[in-house]
């Protein structure tokens, strides 16, 4: 996956999103998008309207099999290796009239093809249908793999061979059919068997069984391939947002009005409370790159994002009145506080990401980077550590929650923790909430009553909980590519174009904290400009 630059742009007729039997159909939609191909560099580039991962991993996988049923060649789905992919299998036998089909496809809409050896080190190169190299070594090859590369509309994401389908030839020996190399689940299946349907969360990890259906239907498999295997995960997990609009009128008026001493300057910092319209692109990364959350919850001090859709399944808006147990305690201006709660939310999975809406997905992730298939968390340690010492007058907020939550952990456990957590999206159990804050109830009810940050808050999420799951059983420490970018830094432009031109962390951050009044003119600028290349596919809960 990475961006495309800009070239000559070619109408190429019927290759949108409407079902073409002998190209690259794409996922179904209410109309047929217009559609161009770029020749480039890249090879044939075809422009996909709402372009996702998952979206170009079934559209090539249907134009496929549609080739195939189109040739009458019998074929099921295998559980690969690969979560970017899909694999369908063909008997040995049908080898020509499969050659036939994939051919007249790709002579149709010219893709990418490449011969798979399963004994090689590395993969070889896939080449452009339209080169006669391409076709060489297709009549002794265990597993072809083809794909159509497709970028959106603004050319900012390339999602190419990596999303293609493989194909491969099984043997038949006796009464079964062999394959040609390792999967995730069997090394045969009966030859005379017949076909079923598998979900679809049976074919990658980046799929869920909530996961929009026409971006991952059920295929057609063989039995052999419905088992439960000891690495899937099918438990829900969702996500929950905190969000605030800075620039409310009503939302300010409440500010003015609440009673609460301040003790830091970062406490009350205008920048904790900007809306620079992260939540919208964040909400879109999980669109993109983590289409297994199950609902997405956004609480909210009575506020709803001026771009959002309500009512629609699988994101709603959860109000601090709906999760706080204490009303006396709002309105509250403290994120401590207000993450205290999240585990009240209404229909919560027990399993769940919890974001600031400056996080985001950086690239597709299955759920497996944040749970073990057990269900035990991952929690991020950062390279820093906890200063030593009681809480001080001179301590940053994020330092004196930190020690609170080492001394209550200390005193329960015997245990000392040393690091905070990284800004990365965090793994949690709402029952290790629920019973953190049973076992706790001085601490977490007077973290809850802070309007603002406090010298005896918790850090609820971002440390607390994670640990308290850890020294009962819950969760382990983990790792995964990622970047913290604070805002204000003089060389912020420079910084968002290697992540935008990289594209290689599993997840990102950009904090603001510091900025002041005069920076954020220019960095909403150079803001708008990076999220909008770097998640160009809008949400389903957009306007």
């Amino acid at each position: 996956m990475t961006a495309v630059s800009e070239h000559a742009v070619q109408q190429v007729p019927g290759a949108g999103g409407g079902r073409v039997p002998s190209g690259p159909a794409a996922a179904p939609r209410p109309a047929e998008p217009s559609a161009t191909t770029l020749t480039a560099e890249h090879g044939d580039v075809y422009v996909e309207p709402g372009l996702t991962p998952l979206g170009a991993r079934e559209a090539n996988r249907s134009a496929l099999a549609a080739l195939l049923d189109t040739a009458g060649i019998a074929h099921f789905a295998v559980r690969g290796t690969s979560d970017h992919g899909t694999v369908v299998a063909v008997a040995e036998e049908d080898r020509e009239r499969v050659l036939a089909a994939v051919f007249r496809g790709l002579s149709q809409y010219p893709g990418h093809l490449g011969v798979v050896d399963p004994d090689a080190p590395r993969p070889a190169r896939p080449v452009s249908s339209r080169d006669p190299r391409a076709w060489r070594e297709v009549s002794a090859a265990r597993v072809l793999q083809a794909s159509w590369s497709r970028t959106d509309p603004d050319r900012h994401l390339l999602l190419g061979h990596e999303y293609g389908c493989a194909i491969e030839f099984w043997q038949r020996h006796g009464t079964h059919l062999v394959a040609p190399r390792a999967n995730r689940a069997t090394w045969a299946v009966a030859a005379e068997g017949g076909n079923v349907l598998g979900a679809a969360r049976l074919f990658s990890r980046f799929v869920s069984d909530w996961t929009p259906r026409h971006l991952a239907p059920a295929l057609a498999t063989r039995p052999e391939f419905l088992v439960h295997c000891a690495d899937d995960i099918a438990f829900p997990v969702d996500a929950v947002y905190t969000w605030v609009d800075g620039n409310d009128p009503a939302w300010q008026r409440r500010k003015a009005q609440a009673k609460g001493e301040v003790y830091h300057a970062e406490s009350a910092s205008d920048a904790r409370f900007i809306s620079r319209d992260e939540l919208r692109y964040s909400v879109r990364s999980l669109h993109l790159f983590a289409p297994w959350i199950r609902n997405v919850h956004i609480v909210t001090d009575d506020q709803v994002p001026e771009w959002l859709v309500e009512g629609l399944p699988g994101c709603r808006i959860a109000t601090h009145r709906e999760i706080f147990r204490n009303p006396d305690d709002l309105p509250t201006f403290n994120s401590h506080s207000i993450e205290s709660q999240l585990h009240h939310i209404d229909g919560l999975a027990e399993h769940f990401l919890y974001f600031n809406d400056d996080m985001f997905i950086g690239r597709p992730v299955a759920p497996h980077a944040f749970f073990t298939p057990s269900g035990t968390a991952r929690y991020f340690p950062s390279r820093n550590r906890i200063p030593q010492g009681p809480v001080a007058p001179t301590d940053s907020p994020v330092d004196a929650a930190c020690k609170n939550n080492r001394a209550l952990l200390e005193e329960r456990f015997g245990r000392v923790i040393t690091q905070p957590m990284e800004h990365i999206p965090y793994a949690l159990r709402r029952s290790a909430m629920e019973d953190a804050e049973r076992d706790f109830p001085e601490a977490w009810a007077r973290t809850s009553a802070s309007r603002f940050r406090a010298m005896t808050d918790l850090s609820p999420t971002s440390s607390f909980a994670l640990y308290y799951a850890a020294l009962t059983g819950r969760a382990q420490p983990g790792s995964m590519p990622f970047t913290y970018l604070q805002l204000a830094v003089p060389d912020l432009a420079d910084r968002l174009g290697r992540l935008l031109d990289g594209r290689d962390q599993d997840s990102f951050c950009l904090n603001d904290a510091f900025s002041t009044p005069e920076d954020i003119e220019a960095q909403q600028e150079l803001l708008d400009g990076f999220l909008n290349a770097y998640f160009p596919t809008p949400s389903p809960y957009e306007r």
